[in-house]
């Protein structure tokens, strides 16, 4: 597979076939998201594509699960991703489902007739950036929509027979905001009911607009314990049916099962990782288009980042 930039796709479709329609993201706004920054977006020819779903089927490949990337697949023009759905089935006909990153805004501008006409042609998870249960963090992030929208365009969703799965982040709401935004998300992951919940939970980045919001202190970064217990919150709040995933690349910790089956399982973990996280402020950010993790301790100061110095791990 040619591939440009990082691959960035939910676990869930880790056995996927990853089949590339564009280079990059076509919002690329968000505050805090490094992931397409340094790449210029752009869609792939036709050409291209099909060549990709030719080579995977003269080596014998038939994928039951495809998904497109890059960033926010379904922004794409109706006539031009109808085009490659059409083409995946004449390759893959036995092909169960394809999915791909989307926002609520690329939904919004679809009809309820389209978005049935996508899932007949084999569209069935689309995974959105909720982020965040707070309108004023979702204004402050640039996340194009606010939560009234949100409901709306899943209740779309719904209604055409796709599913709806929500990437969310522990620790957007900055120092001291943690609990309140654990209560939003909660009522919001309750009432809309998706299928999965995958929380990558919140790392600065040099590079990104929200740095130089830390900087100016417009934003006060949570540390990592308060995370965990945010995310200890949501759990402890969570009445839906859901699979929830976890993700603290930085302090190498993930916590995952079935709501609200596993919850006190998962309670345990996340009491046992509390315990061993320090009180002091400790963050997390990245520097580079290749992740370099460093620890961040306000007890060591920086020029770079006055509220916190660098023991690199």
């Amino acid at each position: 597979m040619e591939y440009e930039g990082q691959i960035c796709r939910a676990p869930m479709e880790r056995s996927s076939f990853m089949l590339p329609i564009m280079v990059g993201c076509s919002y690329n706004r968000c505050r805090f998201c490094n992931l397409f920054r340094h790449l210029r977006y752009r869609e792939l020819p036709y050409e291209q594509i099909e060549g990709e779903l030719l080579r995977v089927k003269k080596a014998g490949g038939h994928p039951r699960k495809i998904f497109l990337g890059d960033g926010n697949a379904f922004a794409q023009k109706d006539e031009r991703l109808i085009y490659i759905l059409e083409m995946i089935r004449r390759y893959f006909p036995e092909c169960e489902e394809i999915n791909m990153d989307a926002t609520v805004t690329s939904i919004r501008k679809r009809t309820d007739q389209e978005l049935k006409e996508f899932q007949r042609l084999g569209v069935r998870h689309l995974y959105l950036g909720i982020e965040s249960g707070l309108d004023d963090v979702l204004l402050f992030m640039e996340k194009d929509h606010n939560q009234k929208e949100a409901y709306e365009t899943i209740g779309c969703l719904h209604e055409a027979g796709l599913t709806y799965d929500a990437h969310i982040m522990t620790g957007v709401a900055g120092k001291g905001r943690g609990r309140e935004n654990a209560e939003a998300l909660a009522e919001f992951l309750n009432r809309t009911k998706p299928a999965h919940v995958v929380n990558f939970s919140m790392f600065l980045h040099r590079e990104v607009p929200l740095y130089q919001n830390i900087l100016d202190g417009s934003f006060a970064p949570a540390s990592e314990r308060e995370n965990l217990l945010e995310e200890r919150c949501l759990i402890e709040l969570l009445t839906a049916e859901v699979l929830y995933d976890g993700f603290h690349d930085f302090i190498e910790f993930r916590v995952r099962g079935r709501l609200p089956r596993d919850r006190e399982k998962m309670l345990a973990r996340l009491k046992q990782m509390i315990g061993r996280t320090p009180e002091t402020e400790v963050y997390s950010y990245v520097q580079g288009e290749c992740p370099v993790l460093e620890r961040c301790g306000a007890e060591h100061r920086s020029a770079v980042y006055p509220a916190c110095g660098a023991d690199q791990r």
